[in-house]
């Protein structure tokens, strides 16, 4: 089943962000490579292709996993929790409908 994981930043945590990015992005290139990643991304803290100095609110991934305890897991090890960058991580089963 596909899983929505929204990652909550916390404030100021670009600095962070940038630290554990190699980490974070492996990760989600695990999960293409095996064919269990929808799509993968943060939220600009403002209107801007490239937010700069502004950095980022949090972050979208929708991925497959076998069950929600499976998907906690993954989140559980993610490298932007640990490193201080999410303030709070949901995840929530998903259901694709668009596009078909």
């Amino acid at each position: 089943m596909w899983y929505a994981i929204v990652g909550y930043d916390f404030p100021e945590s670009l600095e962070k962000r940038l630290l554990n990015r190699p980490a974070h992005v492996a990760r989600l290139e695990a999960l293409q490579s095996q064919g269990r990643l929808m799509l993968a991304g943060p939220f600009p803290a403002i209107d801007a292709e490239d937010p700069g100095a502004a950095g980022y609110t949090g972050s979208l991934i929708v991925a497959e996993f076998s069950s929600l305890e499976e998907a906690q897991a993954w989140v559980d090890a993610e490298p932007y929790l640990a490193g201080g960058v999410y303030e709070k991580v949901t995840v929530r089963p998903f259901r694709k409908t668009f596009p078909s």
